[in-house]
């Protein structure tokens, strides 16, 4: 199993992105930081939060842009470096696609590749990822079953997860530390 596998959960600007980058940058204590970005350019709002994200990243720290092969992504990154996942959310949509209904197969296909490959990484591992299960329940199928998929998504990696980190108002909540 990986070094230390840590989730970070949290609501848009709740703070879990500053949180992870902190927190990678604590496991990694001078070691090696590869960061593995989910978002893709093309819409000016999400290409300002791209901006800022790498600004606020170490120049020094090695980015993958991953595709929706997350899993030879994970194995691209040298043993001793720490990862950082942001974000797990943006992942899930570009595999589920416009039909994210068949949670079964993504979560035994591509996501249970990815937690195995996170798994046999020897540095610590830093996952962040939306939490979209507090608000109401969308009125559109398709959103209800993206919601579904990310939650039990969520439950596979806490199950594993030596931390569980829940950013409320830019203040985490630790929900375990073991």
């Amino acid at each position: 199993m990986t070094a230390r596998l840590v989730l970070v959960l949290g609501g848009t600007r709740s703070g879990k992105s500053r949180f992870g980058l902190r927190r990678a940058g604590e496991l990694a204590s001078g070691s090696p930081v590869t960061y593995l970005a989910t978002a893709r350019p093309g819409d000016p709002e999400l290409d300002d939060r791209i901006r800022r994200h790498r600004a606020d990243r170490p120049a020094d720290w090695r980015t993958i842009e991953v595709g929706t092969d997350l899993a030879a992504d994970i194995r691209r990154v040298p043993p001793a470096s720490t990862i950082l996942l942001d974000g797990l959310t943006l992942w899930l949509s570009s595999v589920a696609g416009d039909d994210p209904a068949d949670v079964d197969a993504i979560l035994g296909g591509p996501f249970a590749a990815a937690l195995h490959a996170f798994r046999e990484h020897e540095a610590p591992v830093v996952v962040v990822s939306d939490e979209l299960g507090l608000g109401m329940v969308p009125l559109d199928p398709v959103a209800r079953a993206f919601r579904d998929l990310q939650g039990l998504a969520h439950q596979r990696l806490a199950a594993e997860a030596h931390e569980v980190h829940l950013l409320v108002a830019g203040i985490p909540l630790t929900l375990r530390d073991r």
